[in-house]
């Protein structure tokens, strides 16, 4: 099973029990709109988190007036991170979503060992594509979190965006591990680190699934070019999950996947107790949408 794009992706999440949601710095127009709107389509159940006075003014210039039991006051940014974790940790949400703060922010609240949401080895994050150029969606890690990932963060990196593709339905997804040549290279590091990933997916450790590396962008994408270079393998031209060797590569990879060639993007963070949105500042209200749509569907099915 695969997904073609967002439209059937939103269509399979649909028709559960909305989830309480807190909303960290939610005093932020676009933020507001996509969690307003997520609320009227039964996703969510929201709790904001800051500038109270602010918040409402926001909310009424949305034609949405927010009860006082889901406002708590929260002032700078980093003590809107900790109120909004605090509430998770209570029990309060089911799922964290970013308003207007940076994202360190956030995550270094996430992170905190005594008062943070960490629940497994290491976060990530996962940016979803929908790009008209592509036959189905694309699952990029880690071009948010991880700056230079090792060999065992990269481990991690993808067992978490694999656990991501099954929870949406795909039975064994096909992953590329990039790097800028398909020939292992020691003066390359990330292409050994490629050899060992597809070893280990091929004895069984990541599950059903296919692992390919190390493998160029343009043959993951692209079976003809794939043939060209008799480069055989089920990922060729046909790859699920693209993980990337580093926090450059994905964001350069997604920002123009996103960007000049007409994409869509939406991103959520792995790896604490519930799923998290980091969405950027300057996201459109759709793409925060689509983010909270699917942590929504996750929190879900973590209940």
């Amino acid at each position: 099973m695969v997904i073609s794009g967002f439209q059937e992706l939103k269509t399979r999440l649909r028709g559960a029990a909305p989830q309480r949601a807190v909303v960290a710095a939610a005093q932020d127009g676009h933020t507001l709109e996509a969690v307003f709107r997520a609320q009227r389509d039964g996703l969510i159940r929201p709790i904001l988190v800051g500038d109270v006075p602010r918040i409402r003014q926001a909310a009424r210039a949305l034609g949405q007036e927010v009860p006082e039991e889901d406002l708590v006051e929260a002032g700078d940014e980093a003590q809107c991170a900790r109120t909004a974790v605090e509430l998770i940790r209570r029990g309060a949400g089911k799922l964290l979503i970013k308003g207007m703060l940076q994202t360190g922010t956030l995550l270094k609240a996430v992170v905190q060992p005594d008062t943070g949401i960490r629940a497994g080895k290491l976060l990530s994050h996962v940016a979803i594509l929908d790009v008209p150029a592509y036959h189905k969606l694309m699952f990029v890690s880690d071009g948010g979190m991880v700056v230079a990932p090792d060999l065992e963060q990269k481990r991690e990196i993808l067992q978490n965006v694999l656990s991501l593709c099954r929870f949406l339905g795909y039975e064994s997804p096909k992953a590329a591990v990039l790097c800028a040549v398909e020939t292992m290279n020691p003066k390359m590091p990330e292409t050994v680190d490629a050899a060992a990933l597809k070893a280990e997916g091929a004895r069984g450790d990541f599950g059903a699934c296919v692992i390919e590396g190390p493998i160029s962008f343009d043959l993951a994408t692209d079976r003809q070019a794939a043939a060209l270079k008799g480069y055989e393998s089920p990922v060729a031209g046909d790859a699920d999950v693209f993980l990337v060797p580093s926090i450059a590569a994905g964001n350069l990879m997604c920002k123009a996947l996103y960007g000049m060639a007409g994409g869509r993007m939406v991103g959520v963070v792995l790896g604490a107790s519930v799923p998290i949105t980091v969405n950027s500042r300057s996201a459109a209200a759709e793409e925060k949408y689509d983010s909270i749509a699917i942590a929504a569907a996750m929190a879900r099915s973590n209940s």
